[in-house]
């Protein structure tokens, strides 16, 4: 078994598209509109899904905005070099919510940026 997608309900699909890929540097694999359900899913993510973990970013028709709940946490990344990755979320309009920095009662480095739904992402140092 292997981990293949992890699901976001989005309000505003074309936003999130554009999130994922300008500022995240994803690319959009695959999306699908479902009429008779009022729905689009699209695929985003940093390689095939063959053989990657993917985002699917869900647009219901009628809803234009969801309520996080406080059960959910975050998406983590990897990054090589997070002082550079931040500066670059934000040169492109993204929100870096929580500075690079060792992380609270440990020495990992990570920061967080929040995507245009307010969804969490970690950003975490693997590089040097």
């Amino acid at each position: 078994m292997r981990f293949l997608h992890t699901m976001l309900r989005v309000g505003d699909l074309d936003t999130s598209i554009r999130f994922y890929c300008e500022v995240l540097g994803m690319q959009l694999l695959r999306r699908e509109d479902f009429p008779e359900g009022r729905f689009t899913l699209a695929f985003v993510g940093y390689g095939d899904e063959s053989d990657h973990t993917v985002i699917e970013l869900t647009h219901n028709w009628d809803t234009s905005a969801y309520t996080i709940g406080d059960a959910y946490g975050h998406i983590a990344l990897g990054v090589d070099d997070i002082y550079a990755t931040c500066d670059e979320i934000t040169a492109k309009g993204g929100k870096v919510t929580r500075a690079p920095g060792a992380m609270k009662h440990g020495t990992t480095i990570i920061a967080f940026v929040e995507d245009p739904n307010g969804y969490k992402i970690e950003l975490i140092q693997t590089g040097k």
